[in-house]
């Protein structure tokens, strides 16, 4: 069975997209990036003149049509600015994730046969020049910042400066021909996707790839011109970068967070009706609704239950297609005000959507929000994909899956369980990799996703990634991913990784929510010094069994975690434990904590 969106949009350019929305749009915050303790708004008007400028001054440098440019930046305007110039101009620009170590972004900056990088900060600058002697083709370092940092060659205002003296009507005329001039098949950009072993493979995404993406996405997704979107998420990703496009695309404003440590101040500053997330937030947010919940006593806890319960038998109703009504609707009204009118607020009170993708959403989490009143669009696709090949819609929506596929997009699940897609969102190839993308696209054009799902009624759900199955050593095969889904919705766990592939038995390895075990600890009198010591304590070693246990109840004994150890400090990219668009490498975890997994391994029977 293949399930279809529907026809497909008409080919077209990113670069149509920008000319028709600064001239249909011409909002006064086309951006919005705080300056100064507030939120600054940058016109379309401004955005139009300043992405010309920039053309220009890549220009007299020797930068053209068909070149490869670097993009190195935290989420920032000047990385959106950038990103135009760049396309407006023919060439293909390259996102390097601002979190990589130095030794990592030579490969891609050298494998895609970069001229040019745009920098963010000084360390930054301080990164790419400690590796510069290693850069084959990088002629010049651009920096976002007004101060030239050591290393850097040029700063966007000094670029913007030399476009600016060379701008006259007929260069405007000519920037615009240009630019509409791109063909839809032309390459917008490389992505080098982070993977869990090897080196990055760089994506080639055309024009028409992204661009259909948008143009399908806007039919799913309800965005209104004038609404404002926080975008947090990085931009060298392809899941916030097609979305930011999307919102430019339709008139609505996008406001960029300071980090994604001040994303919860910046929602209360920006009160965003859109944002774009991955499910690590809706993680945290739940673990920290609950905890509020039981540290404010008895009585806090009980209405906080009965919301719960009250709101619960809404989603119900409303999920089966029914409108609650009578004493159920009036009981959920009173919910509403008492309990998550608080969490509505958290968010800016205006928001209107999530939409999450880049990994499954635990159910149980996503109908809370839903029961809440805050609405989770979960989504599904890759960076091959441009990315999206399927999302939940007010009007097909159903928690568990990740909706139906977008227009132009056809899905099917191949006979071990994969899924396959085909349409104009498949991306060119991989650069520079005949064999890997002969391996990826097959003859009749349909891209293996590596992952495994199923169709139920035209909805796609996602059951695992093939390569992260564990088939322990009795042959039984094992879906980690919901499992660690689970575990995490404990409010003692911040992060689960499930080991056991060729093994007797299935474990999990357990980061615990630091605040909370803390705290617990605190209450019970225990002493400690260091976290270390704390989680060698048999009765710290007993909370934690005892809370992992609570949420795996039910499972079949073959794919129960049979013991767990316990991890003092969060998985990071710079050890190489997560992908820079935070998955776990679980080969690289399962190696780096050998020592504990065998221990736990040991008389085993």
């Amino acid at each position: 069975m293949i399930a279809t969106g529907g026809p497909r949009p008409a080919p077209g350019t990113l670069t149509q997209i920008f000319f028709q929305s600064v001239e249909s749009h011409d909002l006064p915050a086309a951006y919005q990036f705080k300056k100064d303790g507030r939120y600054q708004p940058i016109s379309h008007k401004d955005v139009l003149r300043r992405v010309r400028h920039i053309t220009l001054g890549l220009e007299s440098l020797g930068v053209k049509r068909g070149d490869r440019v670097g993009i190195m930046s935290e989420n920032r305007p000047e990385w959106a600015l950038a990103d135009w110039a760049c396309l407006c101009s023919g060439m293909t620009d390259v996102p390097v994730y601002p979190t990589l170590p130095a030794e990592q972004i030579v490969h891609p900056l050298n494998d895609s046969g970069a001229v040019a990088l745009f920098v963010s900060t000084p360390e930054q600058a301080a990164k790419a020049k400690s590796v510069r002697g290693e850069f084959k083709t990088l002629r010049h370092i651009i920096s976002f910042v007004d101060s030239k940092p050591d290393g850097v060659d040029f700063t966007l205002a000094e670029i913007e400066a030399k476009g600016a003296t060379m701008d006259s009507p007929e260069k405007a005329a000519a920037f615009k021909a240009g630019a509409l001039s791109v063909q839809p098949d032309d390459l917008a950009t490389l992505i080098y996707t982070s993977g869990t072993t090897g080196l990055p493979k760089g994506v080639m995404l055309t024009h028409d790839n992204i661009y259909s993406n948008v143009k399908a996405s806007e039919k799913k997704v309800p965005v209104r011109a004038g609404e404002v979107a926080l975008s947090f998420l990085p931009l060298s990703h392809i899941f916030e970068r097609m979305g930011d496009y999307l919102f430019f695309c339709c008139g609505v404003s996008i406001a960029y967070a300071e980090s994604i440590d001040t994303v919860p101040l910046n929602l209360s500053e920006v009160k965003p009706h859109f944002c774009m997330s991955v499910p690590r937030l809706f993680e945290k947010m739940y673990a920290r609704v609950l905890e509020n919940a039981v540290s404010g006593g008895a009585v806090k806890a009980k209405i906080f239950r009965w919301a719960v319960g009250v709101a619960d038998a809404w989603a119900n109703e409303k999920l089966a297609g029914r409108e609650p009504g009578g004493f159920l609707a009036w009981k959920y009204g009173i919910a509403q005000k008492l309990v998550f009118s608080k969490l509505k607020e958290r968010t800016g009170g205006r928001l209107r959507y999530f939409v999450s993708g880049g990994a499954p959403l635990n159910p149980t989490i996503n109908k809370f929000f839903y029961a809440a009143g805050l609405k989770i669009l979960e989504g599904y696709g890759l960076t091959e994909t441009s990315p999206v090949i399927a999302v939940n819609a007010d009007d097909a929506f159903r928690i568990g899956s990740v909706g139906k596929p977008v227009a132009g997009v056809e899905v099917k699940i191949a006979a071990d369980g994969e899924i396959l897609t085909r349409g104009p969102h498949v991306m060119k190839g991989y650069y520079n990799r005949p064999d890997a993308t002969a391996e990826a696209i097959d003859s009749e054009g349909w891209f293996h996703t590596g992952d495994v799902g199923v169709l139920e009624d035209g909805f796609l759900r996602i059951t695992d990634r093939k390569k992260d199955i564990i088939v322990t050593a009795g042959g039984k095969n094992i879906a980690p991913q919901p499992i660690e889904n689970r575990i995490k919705t404990n409010k003692y766990v911040s992060q689960a990784v499930m080991i056991g592939d060729k093994r007797k038995f299935p474990i999990v390895l357990i980061v615990p929510n630091w605040d909370n075990l803390e705290k617990w600890a605190a209450l019970k009198n225990i002493i400690w010094t260091d976290r270390k010591q704390l989680l060698e304590m048999p009765t710290i070693q007993a909370k934690m069994d005892k809370e992992v246990r609570k949420t795996i109840e039910g499972l079949a004994s073959f794919e129960s975690p049979k013991k767990i150890g316990l991890l003092e400090h969060d998985f990071s990219i710079e050890r190489g434990e997560l992908t820079p668009k935070l998955s776990v490498k679980r080969k690289v975890i399962d190696t780096q904590y050998r020592a504990l997994i065998d221990s736990l391994y040991e008389g085993a029977d």
